[in-house]
């Protein structure tokens, strides 16, 4: 079977599942565009969410007002509401990116919104007698936190992390409404090559699971490697 145009094995079998395995190769390279988009929005996302945890745990009271203003904005509208504003409406302004750079910007800022809850949780979660036997000892608040709070917390959120970059991984398809060619929008040029939807939609679904199920069985490496003694949670 020759190769065409459009970079996959001839079509012209009617065996759905062969044709399925066929699209494979051709899926992978749009899967690419999709891992990169995920990792840097996770990457960016985290860097805002520190910053924007910092301000909700430690800031003044105009600092948290903005944080949570920003959190409650980010998490209470439709992302892909947001990554139209940012891609058609900016540019009303003077202000234009190209298709992946304003995904990249649509989910990091999203994202950020989510991680900073995380870390804010698994803050709060640590007891406060972890805080108040540091405190005996004579630790400053930094070394409390530094040495203390901080270690522990981040141990506790990577479990909700990863399942943030699950999240990541699958609202990057979204990307594809703005012309990015990542996994969707691989998916969407050959339905209309091929007239074949219910194997492509199948075949990209698939594509996304094997990652997300890889992730997560990640998640369950680092959660037992990092897991704190004396402070087990169950399991379903």
């Amino acid at each position: 079977m020759a190769w065409n145009k459009l970079g996959v094995i001839g079509m012209d079998t009617t065996n759905p599942l062969f044709f399925i395995m066929n699209l494979i190769p051709y899926l992978a390279e749009g899967l690419l565009m999709t891992l990169q988009i995920s990792v840097l929005s996770f990457f960016f996302g985290l860097c805002l969410a520190t910053l924007l945890t910092l301000m909700r745990v430690f800031g003044n009271l105009p600092l948290r007002t903005i944080s949570r203003a920003y959190i409650e904005a980010f998490r209470g509208t439709p992302v892909l509401v947001q990554l139209l504003l940012i891609y058609f409406g900016l540019p009303s302004i003077g202000i234009k990116f190209d298709p992946v750079t304003a995904a990249i910007i649509t989910l990091s800022l999203n994202s950020a919104a989510y991680q900073a809850e995380i870390l804010r949780s698994s803050i709060k979660a640590i007891p406060e007698t972890q805080y108040l036997s540091a405190e005996s000892l004579g630790m400053s608040t930094f070394q409390i936190y530094r040495y203390v709070i901080l270690p522990q917390a981040l141990r506790t959120a990577v479990p909700a992390l990863v399942n943030e970059m699950v999240a990541l991984v699958k609202e990057s398809s979204l990307a594809s409404v703005i012309g990015v060619v990542e996994l969707t929008r691989r998916g969407e040029y050959m339905v209309a090559y091929t007239f074949r939807a219910l194997e492509v939609y199948i075949a990209v679904a698939l594509v996304y699971l094997v990652v997300c199920l890889a992730l997560s069985q990640l998640s369950k490496v680092i959660e037992a490697k990092f897991r704190i003694p004396g402070y087990e949670r169950g399991r379903a």
